[in-house]
C-alpha cells in the first residue's frame, strides 16, 4: 500500500469515528421519547440486517444442513409439536 492510500485510509478511519462520537454525544442528550424512537429505529434497522443475512445465507444453501436435520429428527420420530 502505498503512503497517500495509507494516508487516507486513515482519514477515512479518523473521520467514521469522530462522526461515531459525535452520534454518541447526540444520543446521551436526546430526551426519553426521541431516545426511545431511536432505539427502535435501531432495533428494526439491525433485524432488517440480519433478515438480509438470512435470506442470502439461504440463497446459498448455508442452512440446508438445518432441513436435512429435521428430516432425519421427522424419520427418528424425534421431533416435538409444539
Amino acid at each position: 500500500m502505498t503512503m497517500s492510500k495509507t494516508r487516507r485510509t486513515e482519514s477515512r478511519s479518523d473521520d467514521a469515528m469522530s462522526a461515531i462520537i459525535e452520534i454518541q454525544r447526540a444520543i446521551l442528550v436526546l430526551p426519553e421519547v426521541e431516545f426511545a424512537q431511536m432505539k427502535e429505529w435501531i432495533s428494526e434497522l439491525d433485524w432488517e440486517k440480519w433478515d438480509r443475512q438470512i435470506q442470502a445465507d439461504s440463497d446459498e444453501g448455508a442452512l440446508d444442513f438445518l432441513i436435512h436435520e429435521a428430516l432425519e429428527a421427522k424419520e427418528d420420530g424425534a421431533l416435538q409439536e409444539f
